[in-house]
Protein backbone atom coordinates (compact mmCIF):
# COMPACT_ATOMS: atom_id res chain seq x y z
CA UNK A 1 0.00 0.00 0.00
CA UNK A 2 1.50 3.43 -0.14
CA UNK A 3 0.53 4.63 2.66
CA UNK A 4 -0.39 3.36 6.37
CA UNK A 5 -4.00 3.56 7.46
CA UNK A 6 -3.62 6.26 10.93
CA UNK A 7 -7.20 5.35 11.70
CA UNK A 8 -9.40 2.30 9.86
CA UNK A 9 -12.64 3.57 7.83
CA UNK A 10 -16.20 2.25 8.59
CA UNK A 11 -17.66 1.31 5.09
CA UNK A 12 -20.63 0.58 3.05
CA UNK A 13 -19.69 -1.60 0.15
CA UNK A 14 -22.19 -2.44 -3.00
CA UNK A 15 -21.39 -4.56 -5.58
CA UNK A 16 -23.00 -7.74 -7.42
CA UNK A 17 -20.81 -9.93 -9.86
CA UNK A 18 -17.52 -11.73 -8.69
CA UNK A 19 -15.34 -9.35 -9.66
CA UNK A 20 -17.05 -7.04 -6.89
CA UNK A 21 -17.03 -9.36 -4.52
CA UNK A 22 -12.81 -9.95 -5.61
CA UNK A 23 -13.25 -6.54 -4.16
CA UNK A 24 -15.14 -6.77 -1.04
CA UNK A 25 -12.47 -10.19 0.00
CA UNK A 26 -9.61 -7.65 0.16
CA UNK A 27 -11.51 -5.20 2.24
CA UNK A 28 -12.56 -7.99 4.88
CA UNK A 29 -9.31 -9.08 5.08
CA UNK A 30 -7.83 -5.58 5.94
CA UNK A 31 -7.53 -2.93 8.71
CA UNK A 32 -10.99 -1.52 7.73
CA UNK A 33 -14.25 -2.22 8.92
CA UNK A 34 -16.67 -3.23 6.64
CA UNK A 35 -20.49 -2.68 8.27
CA UNK A 36 -22.71 -3.41 5.53
CA UNK A 37 -23.20 -4.77 2.02
CA UNK A 38 -25.54 -3.81 -0.48
CA UNK A 39 -26.70 -5.62 -3.77
CA UNK A 40 -29.41 -6.10 -5.97
CA UNK A 41 -32.57 -8.18 -4.68
CA UNK A 42 -31.93 -12.35 -5.79
CA UNK A 43 -32.95 -12.96 -9.20
CA UNK A 44 -34.24 -16.35 -10.94
CA UNK A 45 -31.02 -18.28 -12.67
CA UNK A 46 -30.96 -21.81 -13.97
CA UNK A 47 -33.32 -23.74 -15.94
CA UNK A 48 -35.30 -23.73 -12.73
CA UNK A 49 -35.94 -20.16 -12.49
CA UNK A 50 -34.86 -20.59 -8.89
CA UNK A 51 -33.92 -17.30 -6.88
CA UNK A 52 -30.40 -16.99 -6.58
CA UNK A 53 -27.94 -14.58 -4.06
CA UNK A 54 -25.22 -12.75 -5.84
CA UNK A 55 -21.86 -13.51 -5.05
CA UNK A 56 -21.42 -10.30 -3.19
CA UNK A 57 -24.35 -11.63 -1.01
CA UNK A 58 -23.36 -15.03 -0.52
CA UNK A 59 -19.64 -13.43 0.67
CA UNK A 60 -21.28 -11.03 2.79
CA UNK A 61 -23.48 -13.51 4.80
CA UNK A 62 -20.53 -15.77 5.41
CA UNK A 63 -19.06 -13.09 7.55
CA UNK A 64 -21.76 -12.29 8.87
CA UNK A 65 -22.44 -8.71 7.46
CA UNK A 66 -25.94 -7.37 6.87
CA UNK A 67 -26.74 -7.24 3.81
CA UNK A 68 -29.27 -4.88 2.26
CA UNK A 69 -30.87 -5.31 -1.37
CA UNK A 70 -33.47 -2.04 -2.14
CA UNK A 71 -34.76 -2.42 -5.52
CA UNK A 72 -33.89 1.66 -5.82
CA UNK A 73 -33.29 4.28 -3.63
CA UNK A 74 -35.97 6.39 -4.07
CA UNK A 75 -37.77 5.06 -0.58
CA UNK A 76 -37.58 7.49 2.21
CA UNK A 77 -36.94 4.50 4.59
CA UNK A 78 -34.02 3.35 2.64
CA UNK A 79 -32.06 6.47 2.24
CA UNK A 80 -32.52 6.23 6.26
CA UNK A 81 -31.65 2.91 6.78
CA UNK A 82 -28.38 3.61 4.74
CA UNK A 83 -27.61 6.87 7.01
CA UNK A 84 -28.14 5.13 10.42
CA UNK A 85 -25.17 2.88 9.08
CA UNK A 86 -23.42 6.35 9.58
CA UNK A 87 -20.49 4.78 7.18
CA UNK A 88 -17.16 7.39 6.37
CA UNK A 89 -17.52 5.89 2.58
CA UNK A 90 -19.36 4.39 0.55
CA UNK A 91 -17.19 1.87 -2.02
CA UNK A 92 -19.04 0.75 -5.70
CA UNK A 93 -17.99 -1.92 -7.71
CA UNK A 94 -19.97 -2.99 -10.52
CA UNK A 95 -23.39 -2.41 -8.28
CA UNK A 96 -25.90 -1.78 -11.27
CA UNK A 97 -27.92 0.79 -9.89
CA UNK A 98 -27.74 4.29 -9.81
CA UNK A 99 -27.06 5.80 -6.57
CA UNK A 100 -29.13 9.50 -6.33
CA UNK A 101 -27.27 12.74 -4.93
CA UNK A 102 -29.14 12.06 -1.53
CA UNK A 103 -26.86 8.52 -1.41
CA UNK A 104 -23.96 9.76 -2.65
CA UNK A 105 -23.94 12.74 -0.16
CA UNK A 106 -24.61 10.39 2.92
CA UNK A 107 -21.25 8.61 3.95
CA UNK A 108 -19.04 11.17 5.42
CA UNK A 109 -16.62 10.96 2.88
CA UNK A 110 -18.76 10.35 0.19
CA UNK A 111 -19.40 7.35 -2.13
CA UNK A 112 -15.88 6.20 -4.34
CA UNK A 113 -16.14 3.96 -7.22
CA UNK A 114 -13.52 1.48 -9.04
CA UNK A 115 -14.38 1.73 -12.41
CA UNK A 116 -12.70 -0.46 -15.24
CA UNK A 117 -10.91 2.16 -17.65
CA UNK A 118 -8.39 4.26 -17.51
CA UNK A 119 -10.93 7.34 -16.96
CA UNK A 120 -12.17 9.76 -18.72
CA UNK A 121 -11.59 6.95 -21.57
CA UNK A 122 -15.15 4.16 -21.67
CA UNK A 123 -17.15 5.38 -19.36
CA UNK A 124 -20.37 3.23 -19.21
CA UNK A 125 -21.69 -0.42 -18.79
CA UNK A 126 -18.47 -2.42 -20.56
CA UNK A 127 -15.06 -0.49 -20.44
CA UNK A 128 -13.07 -3.71 -20.71
CA UNK A 129 -14.79 -4.81 -23.56
CA UNK A 130 -14.77 -1.45 -25.57
CA UNK A 131 -11.08 -1.14 -24.66
CA UNK A 132 -10.15 -4.10 -25.91
CA UNK A 133 -12.83 -4.05 -29.19
CA UNK A 134 -10.73 -0.89 -29.93
CA UNK A 135 -7.88 -2.08 -29.92
CA UNK A 136 -6.48 0.10 -26.82
CA UNK A 137 -2.68 -1.08 -26.15
CA UNK A 138 -3.83 -0.51 -22.36
CA UNK A 139 -6.68 -0.79 -19.76
CA UNK A 140 -6.86 -0.08 -16.17
CA UNK A 141 -8.92 1.37 -13.25
CA UNK A 142 -9.83 4.16 -11.47
CA UNK A 143 -10.90 5.04 -8.27
CA UNK A 144 -13.03 8.26 -8.06
CA UNK A 145 -15.48 10.00 -6.16
CA UNK A 146 -18.76 9.22 -7.18
CA UNK A 147 -20.70 12.42 -8.42
CA UNK A 148 -24.32 11.88 -10.10
CA UNK A 149 -23.24 11.47 -13.91
CA UNK A 150 -22.10 8.14 -15.61
CA UNK A 151 -18.56 7.52 -14.42
CA UNK A 152 -18.05 11.40 -14.59
CA UNK A 153 -16.54 12.06 -10.98
CA UNK A 154 -13.04 13.20 -9.61
CA UNK A 155 -10.32 11.11 -10.26
CA UNK A 156 -7.88 9.76 -6.84
CA UNK A 157 -5.86 7.05 -8.12
CA UNK A 158 -5.37 5.09 -11.76
CA UNK A 159 -3.69 1.89 -11.78
CA UNK A 160 -2.58 0.61 -15.62
CA UNK A 161 -2.10 -2.87 -17.18
CA UNK A 162 -1.04 -3.51 -20.61
CA UNK A 163 -3.41 -5.42 -22.94
CA UNK A 164 -2.34 -7.92 -25.36
CA UNK A 165 -2.63 -9.74 -28.33
CA UNK A 166 -3.98 -12.55 -26.40
CA UNK A 167 -5.97 -11.19 -24.13
CA UNK A 168 -9.96 -11.50 -24.09
CA UNK A 169 -12.29 -9.78 -21.66
CA UNK A 170 -12.45 -12.88 -19.09
CA UNK A 171 -8.28 -12.20 -18.74
CA UNK A 172 -8.47 -9.01 -18.79
CA UNK A 173 -11.10 -8.78 -15.69
CA UNK A 174 -9.19 -11.53 -14.08
CA UNK A 175 -5.92 -8.47 -14.73
CA UNK A 176 -8.58 -5.75 -13.21
CA UNK A 177 -9.47 -8.22 -10.68
CA UNK A 178 -6.31 -7.95 -9.43
CA UNK A 179 -5.37 -4.38 -10.04
CA UNK A 180 -8.51 -2.98 -8.65
CA UNK A 181 -8.07 -4.13 -5.17
CA UNK A 182 -5.17 -2.85 -4.53
CA UNK A 183 -5.84 0.72 -6.14
CA UNK A 184 -8.85 0.79 -3.86
CA UNK A 185 -6.52 0.28 -0.77
CA UNK A 186 -4.54 2.91 -1.74
CA UNK A 187 -7.30 5.30 -2.18
CA UNK A 188 -8.98 4.58 1.69
CA UNK A 189 -5.37 4.74 3.00
CA UNK A 190 -5.14 8.06 1.46
CA UNK A 191 -8.68 8.82 2.36
CA UNK A 192 -8.41 7.64 6.04
CA UNK A 193 -5.44 9.96 6.52
CA UNK A 194 -7.66 13.03 5.25
CA UNK A 195 -5.48 14.63 2.59
CA UNK A 196 -6.13 12.51 -0.87
CA UNK A 197 -5.88 14.04 -4.42
CA UNK A 198 -8.87 14.85 -6.32
CA UNK A 199 -8.51 15.39 -10.41
CA UNK A 200 -11.23 16.28 -12.52
CA UNK A 201 -11.99 14.83 -15.79
CA UNK A 202 -11.42 16.31 -19.22
CA UNK A 203 -14.71 15.36 -20.75
CA UNK A 204 -12.95 16.80 -24.31
CA UNK A 205 -11.44 13.31 -23.70
CA UNK A 206 -14.45 11.38 -22.94
CA UNK A 207 -15.28 7.88 -24.87
CA UNK A 208 -18.66 6.06 -24.23
CA UNK A 209 -18.71 2.21 -23.10
CA UNK A 210 -22.13 1.28 -24.73
CA UNK A 211 -23.60 -2.05 -23.20
CA UNK A 212 -23.04 -4.69 -25.25
CA UNK A 213 -25.94 -6.22 -27.22
CA UNK A 214 -26.18 -10.06 -28.68
CA UNK A 215 -26.55 -8.52 -32.33
CA UNK A 216 -22.91 -6.84 -32.12
CA UNK A 217 -21.95 -10.32 -31.58
CA UNK A 218 -22.44 -11.37 -35.80
CA UNK A 219 -19.56 -11.69 -37.15
CA UNK A 220 -19.00 -9.65 -40.58
CA UNK A 221 -16.74 -10.81 -43.24
CA UNK A 222 -16.42 -7.81 -44.78
CA UNK A 223 -14.44 -6.21 -41.89
CA UNK A 224 -10.68 -6.31 -41.77
CA UNK A 225 -8.88 -9.53 -39.99
CA UNK A 226 -7.99 -7.54 -37.01
CA UNK A 227 -11.23 -5.83 -36.20
CA UNK A 228 -12.47 -9.33 -36.57
CA UNK A 229 -10.09 -10.67 -34.28
CA UNK A 230 -10.38 -7.94 -31.63
CA UNK A 231 -14.17 -8.48 -31.27
CA UNK A 232 -13.99 -12.39 -30.98
CA UNK A 233 -11.82 -11.79 -27.65
CA UNK A 234 -13.72 -9.24 -26.37
CA UNK A 235 -16.81 -10.95 -26.35
CA UNK A 236 -15.45 -13.43 -24.77
CA UNK A 237 -17.09 -14.94 -22.08
CA UNK A 238 -20.35 -12.89 -23.33
CA UNK A 239 -22.17 -12.41 -25.86
CA UNK A 240 -19.33 -14.73 -27.74
CA UNK A 241 -19.00 -13.52 -31.51
CA UNK A 242 -20.94 -16.05 -33.83
CA UNK A 243 -21.59 -16.12 -37.22
CA UNK A 244 -24.58 -17.66 -39.32
CA UNK A 245 -24.20 -21.04 -41.60
CA UNK A 246 -26.18 -22.35 -44.00
CA UNK A 247 -26.75 -25.67 -44.67
CA UNK A 248 -29.18 -26.40 -47.36
CA UNK A 249 -31.26 -23.55 -46.59
CA UNK A 250 -31.32 -24.62 -42.63
CA UNK A 251 -29.41 -22.13 -40.65
CA UNK A 252 -26.82 -23.05 -37.72
CA UNK A 253 -25.52 -20.14 -35.42
CA UNK A 254 -21.58 -20.86 -34.80
CA UNK A 255 -19.65 -19.45 -31.94
CA UNK A 256 -16.14 -18.37 -32.55
CA UNK A 257 -14.14 -19.16 -29.09
CA UNK A 258 -11.17 -18.54 -30.57
CA UNK A 259 -8.92 -17.21 -34.22
CA UNK A 260 -5.72 -15.97 -35.19
CA UNK A 261 -4.86 -13.47 -37.86
CA UNK A 262 -3.40 -14.55 -41.31
CA UNK A 263 -1.82 -11.61 -43.91
CA UNK A 264 -3.17 -12.63 -47.73
CA UNK A 265 -1.91 -11.19 -50.73
CA UNK A 266 -4.50 -8.93 -52.63
CA UNK A 267 -7.05 -10.91 -54.44
CA UNK A 268 -6.83 -14.55 -52.89
CA UNK A 269 -9.96 -15.50 -52.36
CA UNK A 270 -13.84 -14.02 -52.31
CA UNK A 271 -14.41 -12.41 -48.55
CA UNK A 272 -16.21 -14.65 -47.08
CA UNK A 273 -14.95 -17.65 -48.19
CA UNK A 274 -12.92 -20.50 -47.00
CA UNK A 275 -9.55 -21.11 -48.76
CA UNK A 276 -8.40 -23.95 -46.44
CA UNK A 277 -9.99 -26.00 -43.22
CA UNK A 278 -7.49 -28.36 -41.55
CA UNK A 279 -6.33 -29.53 -37.80
CA UNK A 280 -5.00 -26.09 -37.90
CA UNK A 281 -8.15 -24.35 -38.37
CA UNK A 282 -10.36 -23.50 -41.00
CA UNK A 283 -9.46 -19.76 -42.53
CA UNK A 284 -11.93 -17.48 -44.01
CA UNK A 285 -10.74 -14.46 -46.29
CA UNK A 286 -11.73 -10.78 -44.94
CA UNK A 287 -12.03 -7.48 -46.23
CA UNK A 288 -7.98 -7.01 -45.53
CA UNK A 289 -6.11 -10.38 -44.11
CA UNK A 290 -7.90 -13.74 -43.23
CA UNK A 291 -8.98 -15.21 -40.17
CA UNK A 292 -8.00 -18.86 -39.20
CA UNK A 293 -10.96 -20.23 -36.56
CA UNK A 294 -9.36 -22.68 -33.96
CA UNK A 295 -12.21 -22.96 -31.63
CA UNK A 296 -15.49 -23.28 -32.52
CA UNK A 297 -19.23 -24.18 -31.06
CA UNK A 298 -22.05 -25.75 -33.06
CA UNK A 299 -25.55 -25.39 -32.08
CA UNK A 300 -26.12 -27.73 -28.96
CA UNK A 301 -22.52 -28.76 -28.53
CA UNK A 302 -19.63 -27.64 -26.68
CA UNK A 303 -16.68 -25.12 -28.29
CA UNK A 304 -14.21 -27.81 -29.51
CA UNK A 305 -10.67 -27.15 -31.43
CA UNK A 306 -11.82 -27.07 -35.13
CA UNK A 307 -9.79 -30.65 -35.91
CA UNK A 308 -12.55 -32.24 -33.90
CA UNK A 309 -15.16 -30.52 -35.54
CA UNK A 310 -13.76 -31.30 -39.46
CA UNK A 311 -13.84 -35.51 -38.11
CA UNK A 312 -17.57 -35.14 -38.38
CA UNK A 313 -18.48 -31.63 -40.31
CA UNK A 314 -15.80 -31.65 -42.62
CA UNK A 315 -18.28 -31.19 -45.56
CA UNK A 316 -19.79 -27.77 -43.81
CA UNK A 317 -16.14 -26.54 -44.49
CA UNK A 318 -14.89 -27.40 -47.35
CA UNK A 319 -12.70 -24.66 -49.19
CA UNK A 320 -14.28 -22.68 -51.83
CA UNK A 321 -17.49 -22.34 -49.78
CA UNK A 322 -18.87 -19.13 -48.67
CA UNK A 323 -19.00 -19.84 -45.16
CA UNK A 324 -22.52 -17.75 -44.26
CA UNK A 325 -23.89 -16.97 -47.88
CA UNK A 326 -23.00 -13.61 -47.63
CA UNK A 327 -23.09 -11.20 -51.10
CA UNK A 328 -19.56 -12.60 -53.06
CA UNK A 329 -17.25 -9.06 -52.81
CA UNK A 330 -13.65 -10.01 -53.86
CA UNK A 331 -10.88 -8.95 -51.97
CA UNK A 332 -9.57 -6.11 -52.54
CA UNK A 333 -13.06 -4.03 -54.33
CA UNK A 334 -13.86 -1.99 -50.68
Amino acid sequence: MLNAVTKPLNIIFAGTPDFAAQHLAVLLQSEHNVIAVYCPPDKPAGRGKKLTACATKLLALAHNIAVEQPENFKAQETQTALANYHADVMVVVAYGLLLPTVILDTPRLGCINVHGSILPKWRGAAPIQRSLEAGDEQTGVTIMQMDKGLDTGDMILTSVCDITLEDTSASLYEKLAVLGPIALLDTLALMANGDYPRQPQDNNLATHAAKLDKAEAELNWQLPAKVLDRKIRAYIPWPVAQFTFNENGKQHRIRVWQASMINLEQNIGTIGSIISADKHGIVVVTADGALRLEVIQLPGKKAMPVADILNGKAAWFAPGLLINGQETITQGQK
